[in-house]
């Protein structure tokens, strides 16, 4: 959410920042109608603020007449017709604020200065690790998971439906053994202190963290209307909501494991078959709370801790800063790390790293005290996948695929596994 005095003070940034990301157009009448609002309101303030002061200094002048025990009548009148006035304003003036703060909640985060203007086509690849598997020969990961019998997909459509999917035996095992050693090397060695959070949540917490209004649309709701989570950033990030944190408590970070539900999995036809595209994944996740000066090195940090997975994982990686039109919506900078999957050809996307600046901050109210006594400030949140299962899976059974079909298991695994080999 954006603080209201952009729309004072600075509105052509905001113009600005929807004209990097490619969609100024769209919400130029969005804008319009802010501008507007925003004019109403600090009228309707100006005059809300005359009125009181007139009945203020009417109420005095009833009490000294009342005191000299003089006739007030007619000033008793008035202050109650500027007490009915005064009302009628603050209707008004809540009327508009309502109506700016949701027109706020609609407008996507201004993108930071570094981050690339357009659409998907100018992401930049930063860099790359590894030495991608040459395609030939390669099965794609759904043959070897079901000759291999981890993998059954059929039967997670029968009593579920398309999009969800079924681990069976050393491939259950693989989803646990990822699990453990992601939360392991998180929280012992880069210092995350690992949540258990509900996968349900309340209305406020999925606005909080961008997903609602926007995106309402795209989420699995109850009928008490909780949502299920389309990833641990929001109960994650939610935790400090409507909280003052002190400035000697941050940086904070959180790593949480959870199941992940998303309605909309990827436009119809297009990369449904095997683990790509799924409407239930299981995924690790990376929070973290950060002043506003130290958010740009909290950032390198944490990609850093997403890769070293990857580089554990001896899985073949590059990194791509995304630029404005293909940066999420609450998001101010976002890289991706995508794998290569030799069995499908393509780099899939396995983890998004960003930086939110104050965006999220000011719509859950997370705030920190830089000092004793001072006024608290917006915290900046991060986070990052660390990583999303799927995909990863995909890369192991394809990287890692032999001759005989069997599945080498990479070395950082084998202790979380209990073997050696998938075959």
């Amino acid at each position: 959410m954006h603080d209201i005095r952009l729309l004072r003070e600075d509105p052509q940034a905001l113009r600005d920042g929807l004209r990097r990301r490619g969609v100024l157009d769209a919400y130029a009448p969005v804008l319009e109608r802010a501008a507007a609002l925003e004019r109403e309101r600090r009228v309707l303030i100006q005059q809300a603020d005359e009125k009181k002061a007139a009945r203020n200094a009417a109420s005095q002048e009833v009490a000294r007449r009342k005191k000299a025990k003089e006739d007030a009548d007619a000033l008793i009148a008035e202050t109650r017709t500027l007490g009915d006035a005064i009302a009628a304003l603050e209707g008004k003036l809540a009327a508009a604020e309502r109506e700016l703060d949701g027109i706020l909640m609609t407008i996507p985060n201004i993108t930071l200065p570094a981050v690339p203007e357009g659409g998907e086509a100018s992401n930049t690849v930063v860099r790359a690790w590894g030495e991608p598997r040459d395609a030939k020969g390669v099965a794609p990961h759904w043959e070897v998971g079901e000759k291999l019998g981890i993998l059954d997909l059929a039967r997670g459509a029968k009593i579920t439906g398309s999009g969800f999917i079924v681990m069976r035996g050393l491939g259950a095992r693989l989803v646990r053994a990822l699990q453990n050693f992601m939360l392991d090397l998180h929280t012992r060695e880069h210092g995350y202190q690992e949540t258990v959070v509900p996968y349900l949540v309340n209305r406020a917490t999925m606005t909080g963290t961008g997903q609602l209004p926007k995106f309402e649309e795209d989420m699995y709701r109850t009928e008490d209307d909780l949502f299920l989570v389309p990833t641990a950033e929001v109960p994650v990030t939610n935790l400090y909501r409507d909280e003052v944190l002190e400035a000697g408590t941050l940086p904070i970070a959180l790593t949480a494991y959870t199941p992940c539900f998303r309605r909309e999995a990827g436009a119809a036809g297009k990369d449904t078959r095997g683990l790509i595209r799924v409407h239930e994944f299981d995924k690790v996740e990376l929070v973290r709370f950060a002043t506003p000066e130290s958010s740009a090195k909290e950032l390198d940090l944490l990609l850093g801790h997403a890769e070293m997975v990857l580089q554990r994982l001896g899985l073949p990686y590059r990194v791509v800063l995304l630029a404005a039109g293909d940066t999420g919506f609450s998001s101010a900078m976002t890289y991706d790390l995508e794998v290569w999957a030799p069995g499908v050809g393509k780099w899939l996307e396995v983890s998004s790293c960003s930086v939110f600046t104050d965006f999220q901050a000011r719509r859950a109210n997370i705030r920190y005290r830089p000092a004793p006594g001072e006024k608290p400030r917006f915290v900046h949140t991060l986070n990052g996948s660390g990583l999303a299962f799927p995909r990863t899976i995909i890369a192991l059974l394809e990287h890692y695929q032999r001759a005989d079909g069997s599945v080498a298991v990479p070395q950082a695994l084998r202790p979380y596994l209990g073997a050696d080999l998938i075959a």
